[in-house]
């Protein structure tokens, strides 16, 4: 059976798919950086550390969520962004190339790596803001090895109390008033947290090789996005207010317009037909009806 190691499992994403593993009856071992909070704890961006606990693990398959993913914090602190997002998995592709281990890896990566004119296909990479340099140098030493690369974005109901989604700032600002200016010109294809749990088990179970985008079968602005969800929540929409990117004062680091990502590779590969944006929505939305 194989012993799949997830690496940020306490994070915003590994909140929700370690469950769901575990659930589905997986062999699953965690990791995080506090204390208490996962089977182990050690920072990947420490070779030494790694290789020690890798070796103990034995993991034959790495889930790696590890990551700094806030734009602003790795435009401004760029050897944070490289340790968090490349030396990480510099580090894991080098445990198994020096163990010589029958290792698979799942590196997820963004959808920043994209720009212009979308929907993008895998090799039409654009890299405008040293988040996506970050995230994308690592893509080429997770390649070193045997791994599985997905581009992705997702949105839904965080389980983490630190960790806000974007779908929690539209929530939580709308309920209690507040002025939300939504992008009417950057514009994504992101899947609900809870269909891509789903889909990285397929990859657990199948173990592909190559870079996978893996996103709704369609996009819309983000302005576009925050409105619908909060239509599917019936809450009251007076207070956000549709803006351009160049009107903002509140971000600094350029930001991409059109991540809309060409999935028909993943598609493909496993012969399904990933949801529509306004689906996944709605998914969304059904984990905020009970707090509603």
């Amino acid at each position: 059976m194989n012993k799949i190691l997830i690496l940020g499992a306490t994070g915003l994403l590994g909140s929700t798919l370690v469950p769901y593993l575990k659930a589905g009856h997986h062999n699953i071992v965690t990791q995080a950086r506090k204390k208490g909070t996962a089977d182990f704890t050690f920072d990947v961006d420490d070779w030494d550390t790694t290789c020690e606990f890798l070796t103990q693990i034995e993991p034959t398959i790495i889930v790696n969520l590890v990551g700094l993913t806030s734009v602003e914090i790795c435009q401004q602190q760029a050897h944070a962004g490289y340790l968090a997002n490349t030396r990480t998995v510099e580090n894991l592709a080098r445990w198994i190339n020096q163990s010589f281990a029958p290792c698979h890896l799942i590196q997820i990566s963004t959808d920043q790596v994209y720009d212009g004119d979308g929907p993008h296909t895998e090799n039409n990479v654009t890299l405008t803001n040293n988040y996506a340099l970050t995230k994308y140098a690592g893509e080429i030493a997770a390649a070193q090895v045997k791994s599985t690369i997905l581009r992705t974005n997702f949105v839904g109901r965080s389980k983490v109390n630190y960790r806000e989604s974007l779908t929690d700032w539209v929530y939580t600002s709308l309920i209690n008033s507040r002025n939300v200016q939504v992008l009417t010109d950057v514009v994504f294809s992101p899947l609900s947290m809870n269909t891509l749990v789903e889909m990285i088990e397929l990859v657990i179970r199948n173990k592909p090789v190559g870079v996978y985008n893996l996103g709704s079968s369609d996009g819309m602005s983000k302005a576009d996005f925050d409105f619908e969800f909060a239509e599917k929540l019936g809450l009251p929409v007076n207070t956000m207010f549709r803006i351009d990117s160049s009107e903002v004062t509140f971000l600094h680091a350029y930001r991409p317009k059109d991540m809309r990502m060409d999935c028909s590779k993943f598609e493909k590969l496993f012969g399904i037909k990933l949801p529509r944006l306004s689906d996944e929505i709605k998914k969304s939305a059904e984990d905020y009806y009970e707090k509603s």
